[in-house]
């Protein structure tokens, strides 16, 4: 059965574009190393909570949008062996994939406020 990557984090309005093209760029990449899809969802109707939210979750600034994505992989190994290629780049930037460098392709957004994981999944319909 699949399994997926999720995140939740705040990318500032005005980065919209610098994100959809560093998601394009990573994006092929886990094409590339076996997911399956690629979701990247711009926050539409991301209501405030009572208690907790999405802008909450990631302390979403007035000025920042709530992105959601996901990444579908065949299964965890496929997941795992795809991460360990990823991050290559910190333990031997030598034979890095580029793509992945932090300092080729920066994120557009705080990385420190991103919430990820990786989830069985147990209901498909």
């Amino acid at each position: 059965m699949s399994y997926i990557d999720g995140f939740v984090y705040a990318v500032p309005t005005a980065n919209k574009q610098k994100f959809i093209d560093h998601a394009k760029l990573s994006d092929s990449v886990f094409i590339e190393l076996g997911a399956t899809r690629v979701i990247e969802c711009w926050g539409d109707d991301v209501p405030d909570g009572k208690v907790t939210d999405f802008r909450k979750a990631v302390q979403a600034r007035d000025d920042e949008m709530v992105v959601f994505s996901w990444i579908e992989w065949p299964d965890k190994e496929t997941r795992d062996a795809a991460h360990a290629k990823m991050t290559d780049w910190m333990k031997n930037p030598e034979r890095a994939d580029p793509r992945m460098d932090p300092e080729r392709n920066p994120m557009p957004f705080d990385g420190k406020r991103l919430i990820f994981g990786g989830f069985e999944v147990l209901v498909e319909a």
